[in-house]
């Protein structure tokens, strides 16, 4: 085993603070699961239209070229991580982003991947 010899240069008044500071690993592994979620093309495609505005699931279906039965399946994963939010309207359901913050999150990603370096 290594040891090491050298003491931190951090001030203990900074030490003591930093564990509200840090990602605590129970938080660190569902951001991680939320991530990993994302990491799907076809809901990245259905965010990128209901950050526009609210579809329902034919007019998504038929945007994307995909069928109503896998729209409706990647509707309702995004459903239950509360990334998409819905409201009926006589036979037909809408969706749209859940709220602000998944937009942003949407569009930061979306801005980050176009910018140039």
């Amino acid at each position: 085993m290594i040891q090491s010899n050298s003491q931190s240069t951090l001030d203990s008044n900074i030490l003591q603070a930093l564990p509200d500071e840090i990602l605590s690993t129970e938080k660190a592994q569902r951001m991680a699961e939320f991530f990993s979620f994302l990491g799907d093309a076809n809901r990245l495609r259905v965010l990128s239209l209901l950050a526009n505005k609210e579809f329902c699931v034919s007019d998504l279906a038929a945007l994307l070229e995909m069928s109503e039965s896998a729209v409706s399946h990647q509707l309702r994963n995004l459903r239950v991580m509360r990334l998409v939010s819905y409201r009926k309207q006589g036979r037909n359901v809408f969706y749209r982003l859940h709220d602000s913050h998944v937009f942003h999150l949407y569009q930061s990603v979306a801005e980050h991947l176009d910018e140039k370096d």
